[in-house]
């Protein structure tokens, strides 16, 4: 199962604290449990809101939406994509990780879809397209 996990934004990250060279340590041998481990499929830090944007759907409209996102409550500072055998395993290796912040911090698991996920509404010719478009995308990389 693939599991990503978000490290929550706090006034710090959104501040564009950056982290000091003992957490950075801490989180690179954290790191390199994750690849020893076979699990860590990716993982970033993301940039303040302010250095964002979004862009609302409302029917054919498009609206192009500047950070910071002060009207959002919970903002996403990092990520991390995993390969695990349970939910309870990714728990397992989120207890170990040093907290990602200066302050009282978050980290929200989530499961990511896989095809099989969505049974029989996921037609052959829809597998094999996506399938074919993943392996595109990893070629040009």
């Amino acid at each position: 199962m693939k599991v990503m996990v978000l490290v929550k934004a706090t006034k710090d990250s959104e501040a564009g604290v950056m982290p000091s060279t003992e957490l950075l340590t801490e989180m690179g041998k954290y790191n390199e449990e994750l690849v020893k481990a076979g699990i860590i499929l990716a993982g970033e830090g993301l940039h303040p809101s302010s250095k964002g944007a979004r862009v609302r759907f409302s029917g054919d409209k498009r609206t192009v939406i500047d950070g910071p996102f002060t009207e959002t409550k919970e903002l996403i500072a990092g990520f991390w994509m995993w390969q695990v055998k349970s939910m309870e395993e990714a728990i397992e290796w989120v207890k170990r990780c040093p907290n990602p912040m200066y302050s009282e911090s978050e980290i929200e698991l989530r499961r990511v879809f896989e095809p099989d996920d969505f049974g029989p509404a996921l037609t052959p010719e829809l597998r094999e397209a996506e399938e074919r478009l993943r392996a595109q995308s990893a070629a040009k990389q």
